[in-house]
């Protein structure tokens, strides 16, 4: 009895392991084969995104062929993140969502790219996805190192780019969320009017005193600023009340990067 419960136990493991060394094999050809299409210069990146499930490997001429994606809305604060990719001189792919019905371009369910249901998000070429402007802009200037679009990681510059990038994301972003909603009541949109203006006249001040925001250097900071302050005209907000401020925003304007990026949206014309 004992031998025939090993032999059977013999047997269990064989059959497994040949099971594992079938999948294993199978594993291998899929990956060949993406290789294959890669070396050929196909677009394999649907192929590639069902093989990564499958196969935990970080091959280099798999990630080559996978470039980043941006999901952007056109105008919306995605533009910021599209400034900085243009700025850096990166290759990268565009899906356009339409927030209204949370779909992409490509028919996908946009809930399930971002449960929280907003642009944007950076696809990186590994899959893995990031969400939230400032976090976005500051990943890429940081791939990007050579285009100084954002000081070393643990400097005190870098602490005041971020300083900018939070003011930017909760005092202007967020204030113009009021003037957005047609549901909003009169009053309320007036009292965040009042407060946007306010807020407005401290980055005035600050233009006043340098070129961009966080310097005599162009940054992701001011990618972000110059969108949010864009959306001015959308609610009647008269930046030309600010001297700084109108001039700054057209001297961003007329940055090729910035024009490519816009371009690309629609936003304006060749």
């Amino acid at each position: 009895r004992c031998s025939q419960a090993t032999t059977a136990s013999d047997s269990v493991a064989r059959s497994r392991t040949a099971l594992a060394l079938r999948l294993f094999a199978g594993r291998r050809r899929a990956l060949r084969r993406c290789r294959a299409r890669a070396r050929a210069q196909q677009d394999c990146l649907q192929y590639v995104t069902i093989i990564r499930r499958r196969i935990p490997v970080a091959d280099p001429l798999i990630m080559k062929a996978m470039p980043m994606k941006l999901y952007f809305s056109p105008g919306a604060c995605s533009l910021s993140p599209h400034i900085v990719l243009c700025e850096a001189g990166m290759t990268f792919d565009l899906e356009k969502v339409d927030l209204g019905a949370k779909r992409t371009a490509g028919g996908l369910d946009f809930s399930t790219i971002n449960p929280k249901g907003y642009v944007p998000v950076l696809e990186l070429d590994n899959g893995e996805r990031l969400t939230e402007g400032p976090a976005i802009v500051q990943y890429l200037a940081d791939l990007a190192p050579q285009k100084q679009l954002a000081p070393p990681a643990g400097s005190m510059e870098r602490y005041h780019l971020i300083e900018w990038l939070n003011f930017i994301s909760t005092e202007l972003h967020k204030g113009f969320s009021p003037l957005f909603k047609a549901d909003m009541p009169l009053e309320a949109k007036e009292i965040a009017r009042k407060t946007l203006t306010q807020r407005i006249g401290i980055v005035a001040d600050q233009l006043q005193r340098s070129a961009y925001l966080a310097g005599e250097q162009f940054s992701v900071a001011d990618a972000y600023l110059f969108t949010v302050l864009s959306w001015g005209r959308h609610v009647k907000l008269d930046l030309a009340s600010w001297p700084a401020v109108d001039s700054y925003l057209k001297r961003i304007a007329d940055r090729p990067a910035v024009r490519a990026a816009m371009m690309a949206e629609g936003l304006i014309k060749a």
